[in-house]
């Protein structure tokens, strides 16, 4: 081989390896997935008027009797908190149905709920759609009232409750698996064949997001306190695990792994309230407003998205208590992202030193970007003619080349071209918001420090925020 092929190989040695980055990335369906940041869990059934979180499945249906019950409420107040979509429990552990089943003598229609002509599904389905939400729904294996648990005629029984789902209610945009796995009326557990659940899913609608502990669109953040890994992979691998009892380790999902075969981004679920069904005493335990933002920030700021559980009393409806708070937040968060101070600036990228003049940095494009490669020195950043206060900056890789920033560094340079701040972080992902006490800037400077292939990065924000809403 001779000094010319050699060469050629040695600078073209990046590129050719990130051409050949065979990483794991999102579908069509994930990227509108993450695109949603935000949106409502509903807790609804039984449990609503017993006061009970886990229903034990032997609950007399009449006892479900919203008699105010308005879905359009639900997606108003939605849409006035910024959710883009509803996720409601259409079955919860106890085996209740929203929805008039004909698999099931446990729904609606033996309830005294509108004389046992209500669907619940129905009237939530057809809101959303007025509203212009998302439509999700929450479906439990688990079982504590139907007779076939626990015998193979059950697998049968679940998937046939999923046709019905699909086939009078959809589009749905996500559907919700909860791992648990007790016994039912007869003592028995069931064994799940998740294999077929998720072939029928694929055949009915092969755009839905089917969440669950480990996926395999979408998987549980570890934790139900709404909060994903300061660090958060959205690959995971999966194999020799099966949903419910045999997930990786809370830590692994909370973080995913950095070398996951497979794209299973985090969804951070967390109830407004103490409890994940309405309780009339914890009326006064609502989250509030500022408590919510800190939520957005450890979850959709750290590249996962916020499922924020919001549950109608026994009437039907979302209370004043819950609703004040969503309003609180939306105007918090408004307030704190309206003005984005990089666009009053020049975006720049700079690979290998050489300086130059980069408009998609800041131009608000999520599909516009720069590629910063290693090995070599390669940054970007905004610059200010006028010195700029700010305490927030907000990342955002562009996921369609994956998720590649293993290590960054942020520069807060003075008008001296001093720098005055360095801060570490990890990954990126979707979107990644950092906070800090104010300082005045002439110049953000990003630098990658460590990657799996060529890093994308499509926006460079920055923002002054309320300083009471940046934690320590």
């Amino acid at each position: 081989m001779n000094k010319q092929i050699l060469m050629l190989l040695f600078f073209c040695c990046p590129f050719f390896l990130s051409a050949q980055n065979n990483a794991p990335r999102p579908t069509k369906a994930q990227q509108a997935w993450h695109d949603m940041e935000f949106y409502f869990f509903i807790h609804f059934g039984p449990n609503t008027f017993t006061g009970l979180e886990w229903g034990h499945g032997n609950e007399k249906e009449e006892i479900f009797d919203p008699k105010e019950l308005d879905c359009e409420q639900w997606c108003r107040i939605a849409k006035a908190s910024g959710a883009k979509g509803i996720i409601i429990t259409a079955k919860h552990h106890d085996g209740f149905c929203l929805w008039p089943s004909k698999y099931s003598s446990h729904t609606v229609r033996e309830s005294k709920w509108k004389n046992g002509k209500g669907d619940v599904l129905k009237d939530l389905s057809a809101a959303c759609k007025k509203y212009g939400l998302k439509f999700g729904v929450y479906i439990s294996p688990w079982d504590r009232n139907h007779p076939d648990y626990g015998t193979e005629k059950y697998n049968d029984v679940f998937v046939n409750m999923m046709k019905e789902l699909f086939t009078n209610y959809g589009p749905i945009w996500e559907l919700w698996w909860d791992g648990a796995n007790g016994e039912g009326p007869n003592g028995k557990q069931q064994v799940y064949d998740w294999h077929r659940f998720e072939k029928t899913v694929r055949k009915l609608s092969p755009n839905t997001i089917i969440f669950s502990d480990i996926g395999p669109d979408a998987r549980w953040c570890g934790n139900e306190k709404g909060i994903a890994g300061q660090t958060n992979w959205n690959t995971l691998d999966t194999a020799g695990f099966t949903r419910g009892n045999g997930a990786p380790s809370v830590d692994t999902l909370n973080i995913g792994n950095i070398d996951g075969k497979n794209w299973i981004p985090a969804e951070c679920d967390v109830s407004i309230r103490p409890g994940w069904f309405w309780h009339e005493n914890e009326n006064s335990k609502v989250k509030n407003p500022q408590e919510l933002f800190n939520l957005y920030v450890k979850s959709v700021g750290r590249g996962a998205n916020l499922l924020l559980n919001v549950p109608p009393n026994d009437k039907g409806l979302i209370t004043p208590f819950d609703s004040a708070a969503l309003v609180g937040f939306k105007k918090l968060k408004d307030a704190s992202f309206k003005d984005n101070i990089a666009k009053k600036g020049k975006g720049f990228f700079m690979p290998h030193k050489r300086k130059r003049q980069s408009v998609v940095i800041n131009d608000g494009n999520k599909n516009s970007f720069v590629t910063i490669q290693l090995p070599g020195i390669s940054s970007a950043g905004i610059e200010f003619k006028q010195i700029q206060t700010i305490n927030c900056i907000v990342l955002k890789e562009d996921l369609t080349k994956g998720q590649n920033c293993k290590n960054f560094k942020l520069y807060l340079v003075n008008d001296n071209q001093n720098t005055i701040k360095e801060i570490f972080g990890t990954t990126i992902g979707n979107k990644r918001i950092i906070s800090f006490p104010k300082t005045n800037v002439s110049k953000i400077v990003l630098t990658v420090t460590g990657q799996k292939a060529a890093t994308s990065i499509s926006e460079i924000e920055a923002y002054l925020i309320n300083e009471s809403l940046i934690e320590n």
